[in-house]
């Protein structure tokens, strides 16, 4: 498989060379088994660093607009992604948010790892924000724990605007699995699901020690 082959022999011996990651807790990434990675969002360079360090494969949800760049270079981007096992996330909200959050349902279903950012987009000030409700209902549906997961000095390596990272220390933390039985069959209520995603930011604040903001992060940061 292509995407084996990439992370195997050219994205992870390129992060160790050039990057010196501090990986921390790859315990408790079950052998086995679906899970949801839920992470803060610092900067593009996320869904590479995170799946490289991992043996088992992670489908990561990423926004769609890196599926449908236009010219050489968003053609590049999208083959890229795709060949790196991300998924596009249509962030409008309605049928197409659904639709995106069904498709993550069904890799959860084959007992696949799922990659989300609760927030929905990169923190435009390296503060993590309100986490949206995507996470709680695919956690809540699918049953699968809940892992949640610090990367840290990722914007300092590739700061928004930035093409392409630059060497550089970057951290991962990744905490213990988070289990929401007690809140089985809620993914119809609200106040459930806000319970739920309000867990999984404080576990992931736990993890990254960034101040929080009680609001949803802007969308529109610049790339």
């Amino acid at each position: 498989m292509l995407y084996d082959f990439l992370k195997r022999f050219a994205v992870r011996p390129l992060v160790r060379i050039f990057f010196r990651v501090d990986l921390q807790g790859i315990n408790n990434v079950p052998g086995t088994g679906a899970a949801i990675l839920a992470s803060n969002h610092l900067s593009v360079s996320d869904s590479v660093f995170l799946p490289a360090m991992l043996d088992r494969p992670v489908i990561f949800l990423a926004k769609d607009e890196y599926f449908n760049g236009r010219g050489l270079k968003g053609r590049i981007t999208a083959w890229f992604f795709r060949n790196i096992n991300q998924l596009p996330m249509d962030r409008s909200g309605g049928q197409k948010s659904a639709a995106s959050l069904a498709s993550a349902k069904r890799a959860l279903d084959e007992g696949k790892i799922l990659g989300i950012y609760p927030e929905g987009t990169r923190s435009p000030d390296g503060r993590l924000y309100r986490a949206k409700l995507g996470v709680a209902i695919l956690a809540l549906e699918s049953g699968a724990p809940v892992i949640p997961v610090a990367m840290i000095g990722t914007e300092k390596v590739q700061p928004i605007g930035q093409g392409l990272p630059h060497p550089g220390k970057i951290g991962i933390k990744i905490g213990e699995p988070l289990h929401f039985e007690h809140l089985a069959g809620k993914h119809g209520d609200p106040q459930a699901l806000r319970a739920c995603a309000d867990e999984i930011r404080q576990a992931i604040n736990a993890l990254s020690g960034q101040s929080y903001v009680d609001v949803y992060a802007p969308r529109k940061a610049k790339k």
